[in-house]
């Protein structure tokens, strides 16, 4: 392939379930002159026969030798477009023009980075539906740049350029997509969010594996924020106004009864994963405390003005 603008890089375990979904969304983007690239971490299901199916590179990593980071500086390494846009392999877009509004803000050079809103499925718990509308509220005004470096790689993307200078850190448990935007805006430069590029994010997870999550999650935290603490206090406050504020939106979407059992279970096994995880002493940003750990707030949801018709994505045929 001559040299694109895009490049996708897509990470993989095991995801024969989602990736074939996700590559036929990305063929019905507006914007047809992408590459794809696929970092798979030892699948041991279907993955890298459907995947293989599409016009890909296929990239192997044994799984002793994966770290996000890791996975993450391979795919880019095999990228040849100007921008590279990062995306879980359980997600896949909504409408087709999810990459062109994605990329749409690097008009701005002085923008590093850019990631979309995130929704839930059928199958995503309940607690994590409010954790997707509190990281990536419906709308923003505008292309603004954050005082914080929250972003998230299920669903970004970035300048080689910058990457080329400033490779993922390799030795982190998670939130390398964090790390990276922490240290761009050092360097000078900016990250935004765009709401209107959306993906559905699929979770399916058992309780230990949400556990495990957030523990590993807490852990690249600290070693990003060396200083910063997560004590009993924090877990039990944070703990039962997380469980309060998901069971009072429930009710108000009248299916309190049915998920009273898993937003307990779910919010336990986040913070307390968050709990086990931390150790360290540096305080971050209020704003990025607010977004990692605190509940939606109980205001009524407010109506979104309607938008122009935008082209979905047929999954069906």
């Amino acid at each position: 392939m001559h040299n694109p603008q895009i490049s996708v890089v897509i990470r993989c375990y095991n995801e024969a379930q989602h990736i074939g979904r996700l590559l036929r969304g990305i063929l019905q983007q507006s914007i047809q002159d992408v590459e794809i690239i696929v970092v798979d971490s030892g699948s041991t299901d279907e993955t890298v026969a459907i995947a293989s199916q599409f016009l890909i590179k296929l990239i192997a990593i044994q799984p002793k030798e994966f770290s996000f980071g890791r996975a993450l500086n391979l795919g880019c390494q095999a990228a040849t477009g100007e921008f590279i846009v990062i995306a879980s392999a359980h997600v896949y877009p909504l409408y087709q023009d999810w990459l062109k509004n994605l990329l749409s803000p690097f008009k701005d050079p002085t923008i590093a980075l850019t990631y979309g809103k995130q929704r839930g499925n059928e199958t995503t718990k309940y607690s994590e539906k409010q954790i997707f509308a509190t990281w990536f509220p419906e709308s923003s005004t505008g292309v603004t740049r954050q005082e914080y470096p929250f972003c998230n790689n299920a669903n970004a993307a970035i300048r080689r350029s910058l990457w080329q200078k400033l490779p993922y850190d390799e030795t982190l448990t998670g939130l390398e997509d964090l790390d990276w935007a922490k240290r761009v805006m050092a360097a000078g430069y900016s990250i935004t969010y765009v709401p209107v590029a959306e993906i559905v994010h699929v979770h399916d997870e058992t309780p230990l594996r949400i556990y495990n999550r957030y523990r590993r999650e807490a852990i690249a935290l600290k070693q990003i924020y060396p200083q910063e603490q997560f004590n009993l206090w924090d877990f039990l406050r944070l703990f039962i106004t997380n469980v309060l504020s998901d069971y009072y939106h429930a009710f108000q979407d009248g299916i309190l009864v049915q998920e009273i059992s898993n937003i307990f279970t779910f919010r336990l096994m986040q913070f307390w994963g968050t709990y086990r995880g931390y150790a360290h002493r540096a305080p971050i940003s209020k704003q990025l405390r607010q977004t990692f750990y605190y509940p939606r707030s109980l205001l009524k949801r407010q109506s979104t003005s309607p938008e122009e018709p935008r082209k979905t994505i047929d999954y069906a045929s």
